[in-house]
């Protein structure tokens, strides 16, 4: 397990995009050979979406030959409903770079047959060679895509009942209406996530302090579903500095003396962006 620790928003975005820039770039996708990218949806991983649009229409960064599998989507919510997260992905992400739709892939909240969906999404995964990189964000609450506090840490993809804590957190999103959240989602398990070869999870805010706090320095437990992590053999977790404010300094030190997370100048002229070392524990 890895942490990196940046000083604001912007710079923990603008480093997780080159990390899964480089990812992309140095495995050298092709038609028979497809890099495969697990992606979240919420307000954390904005400005790394950003960032990786901007290396496309720089010309740096091609989608042409990447797989994309996303961690979750509300149930019951119309496909073209501005909070889906099929609008979030489409208006924030793809509709931007040249990813071939077919190869997006969002579960399908309003599948006649919901657990057949999930089934689907998971026998999708392992046709596409599982998953490379998986990049995930959490809740205040340390949840990972709807993996809810309790979930079983060797769970699949499957129908999940949101949490209080959840629905008030999304009632942004819907004008401040609880009634207007969807209480149920369908979501990848925590054991979907663990499978892939690579984890970078995005943690920024103070108001996610707690839950970094409990994802790196406690013990592993199922009502702190990031906490999993820590046993992946290649777990990154990217914040910024107002995320670390329930961590030991200790823990700050130690994580910083091994990268100081400064973000240089990406070679672009060598078809790369520049990013630090490898992710193993």
């Amino acid at each position: 397990m890895r942490l990196v620790i940046l000083d604001n928003y912007d710079l923990a975005s603008e480093w997780a995009a080159k990390y899964i820039c480089n990812r992309i770039i140095q495995f050298k996708p092709g038609q028979d050979r497809y890099f495969t990218l697990g992606l979240p949806t919420g307000s954390t991983p904005l400005g790394c979406y950003k960032k990786l649009i901007e290396y496309h229409k720089n010309g740096d960064l091609s989608f042409k030959y990447v797989k994309t599998f996303n961690m979750d989507e509300y149930v019951g919510l119309p496909r073209n409903h501005p909070e889906s997260y099929h609008s979030y992905m489409w208006n924030n992400f793809f509709k931007h770079v040249d990813i071939d739709p077919n190869n997006a892939h969002i579960l399908d909240g309003n599948a006649a047959d919901l657990q057949a969906e999930c089934d689907a999404f998971e026998k999708k995964i392992k046709e596409a060679g599982g998953i490379d990189l998986f990049v995930g964000g959490i809740g205040p609450d340390g949840h990972i895509a709807f993996n809810e506090p309790g979930s079983s840490l060797v769970s699949r993809t499957r129908l999940k009942t949101l949490a209080m804590d959840t629905i008030l957190a999304n009632a942004k999103y819907f004008d401040g209406d609880l009634s207007k959240v969807p209480t149920m989602a369908l979501t990848v398990g925590v054991g979907t996530v663990m499978d892939a070869r690579e984890v970078m999870i995005l943690i920024t805010g103070a108001h996610k302090a707690f839950a970094l706090y409990k994802a790196i320095e406690e013990g592993v437990n199922h009502m702190w579903t990031v906490s999993a992590f820590q046993q992946h053999p290649r777990t990154i977790f990217v914040c910024d500095e107002d995320a670390t404010l329930e961590l030991r300094v200790k823990t700050v030190k130690y994580f910083k003396a091994l990268k100081r997370g400064t973000v240089p100048t990406p070679a672009y002229s060598q078809r790369t962006c520049t990013h630090s070392g490898t992710t193993d524990s």
